[in-house]
């Protein structure tokens, strides 16, 4: 495999530095306020990555706080934490799975190799760096909502799930979506 055919991940908390807090705290309050909708699972490595990563003032154990004090607690976890990342970013997947199959079928329409939408990407080491150019987030919000014109999606959830469905962040943006796999040469 030549070296310009590799693929490139970088860890999971990078998405840090393309989300505005409020939006960061909004998708951990979405998490843990719909905690019990989770699989068992789920439930577990969200809790054991808690247990260990955040402290809530006034709990010895942080994963018994209320989900409004968990869920403030958990910003600095999030934010340094590729795992942390990873598993509240695939439970709020599990939570929209059916704006996740939308979102799928309209990136492979356009083109993007994406993984199917029953698939853990929380076990994937990060996200990929390539992203098409033709494809910035206006254009894909625009094109998403003229494919479901009765989607009321805000483009911020849209965005989250873009990047999560695809596993990738808009890092090196590249003139076409083939140059982001191997070729089957």
């Amino acid at each position: 495999m030549s070296k310009e055919k590799q693929v490139r991940f970088i860890p999971f908390h990078a998405i840090n530095e393309f989300m505005l807090p409020e939006y960061r705290l909004k998708l951990l309050q979405e998490v843990f306020g719909n905690f019990d909708r989770l699989s068992e699972e789920r439930q577990a490595a969200i809790n054991r990555l808690v247990k260990k990563l955040v402290k809530v003032a006034g709990f010895r154990n942080s994963t018994l706080a209320p989900a409004a004090l968990k869920s403030r607690a958990s910003v600095s976890a999030f934010e340094r934490s590729p795992e942390m990342v990873a598993q509240i970013c695939q439970a709020w997947f599990e939570l929209h799975t059916d704006l996740a199959a939308k979102v799928v079928a309209f990136l492979q329409s356009r083109g993007w190799e994406v993984l199917p939408v029953e698939a853990d990407r929380a076990v994937l080491p990060g996200f990929l760096t390539r992203w098409p150019e033709k494809d910035n987030f206006v254009t894909l919000d625009d094109a998403f909502a003229e494919a479901y014109p009765e989607d009321t999606t805000h483009e911020y959830d849209l965005n989250m799930m873009i990047v999560w469905v695809s596993g990738r962040l808009p890092v090196e943006l590249v003139a076409e979506e083939s140059e982001n796999l191997p070729s089957e040469e």
